[in-house]
């Protein structure tokens, strides 16, 4: 931790990124939650001291933004609101802001990353050797809602109606249409809060007392807060959870009417879906997401690694999360550097035409993950797969896809002159780009 390096400059830049995110989505991407006393002003709007200070540190050479648990760094008058006085900037104390300090768990005890750990390592109960889809279909219910903005606490008897409908299609394990049992076992858990009851909450073991808690209380709950806004604001970690919870739970299933039913069908990384009212080309990632992304992905890379999938054909088991941290750090644009003439034109969804190439394939022990693979106009994809030049031309983007991946998933000054508008976020602005190039 370089604090004492930290300048204007960067501060600015992190500034930048925060406007240009909006505040939430900024505070998600990095991992904080709204400040509790020091407020940054600058410019007209309000920061968050410690947000702030943290991602500017990603901004020094060779350095990574902080997270908000790094050990000796807190938002408080001796390390973040300190610095910033000291660079100049105005800090003010608001004591009526209600939210946790930053440094504290987000929620009871439990950090972001505990969170997701606990959705992707799900402990549940298994029918003749195969788990039960309870917890699965109930997160992938929340997940879809959280996507589309959706109020994150229902009534019990919204929440029942909607998951007794699911269970009765989806659960084809002999799972019963009783949302009463995951519900109270992700409660305990600490991935779903119930509100507006007395007493303890029941256990997820019985039958007749487990429901007759919840008829009795009726409840409103929904996904903990954090988990919400990092599946509503965050596409590399939803990507991830759901590319787990499927090769988990649904290997030997067809998981594509359950998916359409609860708003997840179009989870193509190609195109992820905006942060509602934000510029509908930006795909919003910082470099801190991309660190996080890639370690959602080695940790399924790591569980999954050889193994393919049983549905249709015997293909192997790929990463929708790594799709996508390819394409946003692509910045729309193909990553062969001698790439002479990507297509101008761009899909439906207004971005841009690419393909995610495994440089080195699954099956000649390639690696599904971002350090072997590449966003291709189509163009270069064809001359890699079937030119006579592929094998040079592979060699040149194994050390692309490598320096990239290293570099945080950004691209080094020297590959490229700045742009017009680029910021640290690796995606969004290419639209006008395109322009450029042609």
């Amino acid at each position: 931790m370089a604090l004492a390096d930290i300048s204007r400059v960067e501060i600015e830049k992190a500034i930048e990124e925060c406007d240009r995110l909006g505040r939430d989505a900024f505070l998600t991407a990095y991992g904080f939650r709204r400040a509790r006393r020091y407020v940054l002003v600058h410019g007209g709007g309000q920061y968050d001291s410690k947000a702030i200070v943290g991602a500017a540190h990603g901004f020094l050479p060779g350095e990574r933004p902080l997270a908000p648990d790094t050990p000796g760094f807190s938002g408080g008058a001796k390390h973040a609101a300190r610095l910033l006085r000291r660079l100049g900037f105005d800090v003010v104390e608001d004591p009526g802001a209600s939210d946790p300090p930053h440094d504290e768990p987000t929620h009871d005890g439990l950090t972001h990353d505990d969170l997701i750990h606990r959705v992707t390592h799900l402990k549940v109960n298994r029918s003749a050797g195969r788990p039960a889809l309870y917890k699965p279909i109930v997160l992938l219910w929340a997940m879809g809602r959280a996507l589309r903005g959706e109020p994150r606490l229902l009534p019990w008897s919204e929440t029942e109606e909607a998951l007794k409908a699911l269970l009765e299609r989806h659960g084809t394990r002999g799972e019963r249409p009783r949302p009463d049992y995951p519900i109270a076992s992700l409660h305990h858990e600490g991935l779903w809060e119930l509100r507006d009851f007395t007493g303890p909450v029941t256990t997820a073991h019985g039958d007749a007392g487990v429901k007759r808690w919840f008829s009795a209380h009726q409840p409103r709950g929904g996904l903990v807060e954090p988990l919400h806004e990092l599946f509503r604001h965050s596409a590399v970690t939803r990507l991830a959870v759901l590319d787990d919870l499927l090769d988990t739970f649904f290997e030997d299933l067809d998981p594509a009417p359950l998916l359409a039913d609860v708003g997840l069908e179009d989870s193509d990384p190609a195109a992820p879906r905006p942060v509602v009212a934000r510029a509908p080309e930006q795909w919003l990632l910082t470099a801190a997401e991309y660190e996080r992304g890639c370690r959602l992905v080695e940790e399924k890379e790591a569980r999954t690694r050889g193994r393919r999938r049983a549905r249709t054909t015997l293909g192997p088991v790929r990463s929708r999360a790594a799709r996508y941290l390819v394409l946003a750090r692509s910045q729309g644009r193909c990553e062969n550097p001698d790439c002479t003439g990507q297509p101008a034109d761009v899909t439906d969804r207004n971005h841009p035409i690419l393909e995610v190439d495994h440089v080195i394939g699954l099956a000649q022990g390639g690696r599904d993950h971002p350090s072997q693979m590449v966003a291709l106009c189509p163009n270069c994809h064809a001359v890699k797969t079937r030119g006579r030049t592929r094998e040079a031309l592979r060699d040149v983007l194994l050390r692309v896809a490598r320096e990239r991946h290293e570099a945080g998933g950004g691209r080094g000054a020297e590959e490229r002159p700045a742009r017009r508008n680029e910021t640290r976020s690796w995606g969004g602005q290419w639209q006008g780009e395109q322009h450029e190039r042609s």
